[in-house]
């Protein structure tokens, strides 16, 4: 049977991380998707070790897996990744440039529906952050994958992937809250003839981890002509520490990133201005931050305390 749904997952040594994600999205934490059909695209982009798909057999996926040598890899993912969408087979196609985020139960459910809106959606999810602060500060005092791991154990997301909102903050690029543009999606769906409308990711990023490339994406993606910009309420994906380049490792890579997104665009990144309609159902654990979220729109503040 042909997807619905494709979804596309950048990696690069993930041994610990990617099986997390892939069970965060399997069939038996995906929750009202009543037997729809979705598929899974991982690209391994040169890991040392590659990933090895047989250890997520059991999870039920259709899950496919493109892994790209070493030799062959180059340090931004963008390239490889826009490869993998232009052969999605589903008709609504998600992005996850980075494979270390898991996801909500009803990431998939909810952009299918937001799907239904408009014939040109944008569909966003924020971004949070497992621990007790971003992790560009959390890994500064001790936290690390051992902690971590103890942290998702003791939470028991495994039997409701929603409590990992009870052990996450928003990431940076999320940090205005629920009801306030974001600057960064890492689960953004599009029917896949948008898609190739935009162009996907833009090539010419070419920095570790694809530097502003996801950022790019996002603005590009809102200001296409008569799109309907959709964010899911109560939905997100929840970042977890490996050593990424732009989250958890000590050297501030902020100025190279920069630096690359002016030489392409001429100018400074300023994160873009959008209206959003919203779908979703939130689940308890996420009406926290939404409460945060709405105060502190009415008090024209960012809704995160760090």
């Amino acid at each position: 049977m042909n997807p619905e749904i494709s979804l596309v997952i950048g990696g690069f040594d993930m041994a610990r991380e990617l099986p997390r994600t892939l069970r965060s999205l399997s069939p038996g934490m995906q929750r009202g998707l009543g037997g729809t059909p979705y598929d899974i695209l991982v690209v391994d982009n040169g890991s040392p070790a590659p990933f090895d798909a047989a250890s997520c057999r059991s999870l039920g996926l259709d899950l496919r897996v493109d892994r790209i040598a070493a030799a062959d890899a180059s340090p931004s993912p963008v390239r490889a990744l826009n490869a993998a969408v232009r052969r999605a087979r589903g008709d609504l196609v998600g992005v996850l440039i980075d494979g270390a985020r898991m996801a909500s139960p009803g990431l998939i459910a909810m952009a299918k529906m937001a799907a239904r809106l408009a014939p040109r959606t944008v569909i966003l999810s924020l971004g949070f952050h497992l621990g007790p602060v971003v992790q560009m500060v959390s890994c500064r005092n001790g936290y690390d994958q051992a902690a971590e791991d103890q942290l998702l154990s003791k939470s028991r997301w495994t039997e409701d992937g929603y409590r990992l909102f009870d052990i996450a903050v928003f990431a940076g690029s999320s940090q205005n809250g629920w009801f306030a543009p974001i600057a960064e999606s890492n689960a953004l769906f599009m029917p896949r003839d948008l898609w190739a409308e935009l162009g996907g990711f833009d090539e010419r990023f070419e920095t570790p981890g694809g530097g502003f490339a996801n950022l790019d994406l996002l603005a590009r993606a809102v200001a296409l002509p008569g799109v309907t910009v959709v964010t899911l309420l109560g939905e997100g994906t929840f970042h977890q520490v490996h050593g990424g380049v732009a989250t958890n490792q000590p050297t501030d890579h902020g100025p190279v990133f920069a630096a690359e997104y002016r030489a392409i665009r001429g100018v400074d990144f300023v994160a873009p201005e959008y209206r959003s309609l919203y779908v979703g159902s939130p689940p308890s654990p996420a009406l926290r931050s939404i409460a945060e979220s709405a105060i502190a729109s009415l008090e024209g503040r960012p809704a995160c305390g760090y």
